[in-house]
């Protein structure tokens, strides 16, 4: 994820060229003065030096009453979408404001709006306002990658009448723009959809197989007698009614392997490696962010948790827990994906570990688990082993960074294996999901 830039802003008013120019030109007559004793330059020298010093105590002075409101459109965009910035720039003085330029701030990386001219903003209008105190600033921002990014706050550079001197000043906050992972529609990019489609009604049918049975219970005040059961009643001998019981929706799990600690703590990266490693982290991001949006549109309750700690959510201070479903549970997951810190490669703790090394909890159905595995190590390998039992299917999308040893181990323990080396094959590689293992195994490289 991209970190914004610290912008710096000067303090402190600075000479623009046409003021350093007179600056020095006024030191040099003030030498020359001084040196062959001509008095009458010595009017002009002090007068080309005190102009630009006048004009930075003027900008100084002369600070605006500006508000500035942001909006963005759309305020959450997807992965190398564009986004419509709207600011609206009120003048809070009694004063017209103009000869100002303004320039929004972004974080490294995006391409921002040039320097521009700000249009003249009448007085501030506060009993018939006509509109002539506000003006309204408009570009287009390339979201090239995931991730949240402050965008702002304005920058206004004000300068004296005649140009000596100018100091720029940042008006209103920082306002927020969510980019999401890429999504691939799986079903449109499956080479069999009605495979696919008979394994997840399969699926959902495992873990709720009698979804549709009633049950009956003791006649409370209030229940309508159009739900009494007869035939229960004359069974127990007092009124009962009926009840549909209630059932959660189907659960599948997504463990995301967000430590990365497949190399060794102690080795240093190359530009290049960091570079690869960057990309592989993505690209998991987006298999599992892909796969869950496609089980949440089916009616799944999906839980995304870690690989390295199962029972511990991606995002831990994110939405419900790490726990999503339908309606907005396709948003609330997206927007917790992006909010996702790049991993940084640190020390294991030894919290992290014991959570880890514990087994699994017992569950009354084996639910479908989805492993995203970017650059594990072992002892991750050894977590998902440890997890086995509780899903079914188990399936794994490696990315290059995962090694033979960790892949050899989840084949061992019945993980079955599917490599995704690009964004373009994550349609395929679900689609691998209903071809035989051991077709998929003899084209796996």
């Amino acid at each position: 994820m991209l970190r914004p830039r610290s912008v710096r802003v000067s303090a402190w008013p600075r000479l623009t060229r046409r003021g350093g120019a007179l600056m020095i030109v006024g030191a040099a007559l003030l030498a020359v003065s001084l040196w062959f004793d001509l008095r009458d330059i010595l009017v002009l020298a002090f007068v080309g030096i005190a102009m630009p010093v006048a004009a930075a105590v003027f900008v100084t002075v002369r600070s605006p009453r500006l508000a500035v409101t942001r909006g963005f459109g759309p305020p959450v965009v997807s992965a190398g979408g564009w986004t419509q910035v709207a600011i609206v720039v009120k003048n809070r003085g009694r004063r017209t404001f103009d000869g100002a330029h303004w320039h929004d701030t972004v974080p490294d990386g995006l391409m921002g709006p040039p320097e521009a001219i700000l249009p003249a903003i009448g007085p501030y209008e506060g009993v018939l306002p006509s509109g002539d105190d506000t003006v309204r600033l408009e570009y287009r921002l390339r979201m090239p990658r995931r991730g949240v990014y402050p965008i702002g706050p304005l920058r206004i550079g004000v300068a004296d009448p005649f140009g000596l001197a100018r100091i720029d000043r940042e008006i209103g906050a920082a306002h927020e723009v969510v980019v999401t992972p890429r999504v691939t529609p799986l079903d449109a990019a499956l080479g069999s959809a009605a495979s696919i489609d008979g394994i997840v009604h399969g699926l959902r049918r495992r873990t709720h197989p009698n979804s549709d049975e009633l049950i009956a219970r003791e006649y409370r005040y209030g229940d309508p007698l159009r739900r009494v059961n007869w035939a229960a009643t004359a069974r127990r001998g007092e009124l009962m009614v009926r009840e549909e019981e209630q059932r959660g929706d189907p659960e599948a799990r997504i463990l995301l392997d967000t430590t990365l600690a497949g190399r060794s703590q102690g080795a240093s990266l190359r530009h290049d490696d960091d570079e690869r490693e960057h990309f592989g982290f993505e690209l998991g991001v987006e298999v599992a962010a892909s796969i869950a949006v496609h089980l949440l549109e089916r009616g799944f309750r999906v839980r995304c948790t870690q690989v390295a700690d199962p029972e511990r959510a991606v995002i831990p201070g994110g939405a419900f827990g790490g726990v999503y479903r339908m309606p907005g549970g396709d948003r609330m997951l997206l927007e917790d994906l992006a909010r996702l810190e790049r991993p940084r490669r640190a020390a294991r703790h030894e919290e992290a570990l014991a959570a880890s090394e514990a087994h699994p909890r017992a569950r009354e159905a084996r639910s479908p688990g989805f492993a995203v595995l970017v650059d594990p190590d072992e002892q991750d390998a050894r977590t998902l082993v440890a997890q086995r039992p509780s899903f079914e299917p188990a399936i794994v999308f490696a990315t290059d960074g995962v090694s033979r040893l960790v892949l050899d181990l989840l084949e061992e323990a019945d993980w079955r294996v599917i490599r995704v080396h690009r964004s373009v094959e994550i349609g395929d590689a679900w689609s691998g999901i209903a071809a035989d293992p051991r077709e998929g195994a003899s084209h796996a490289p």
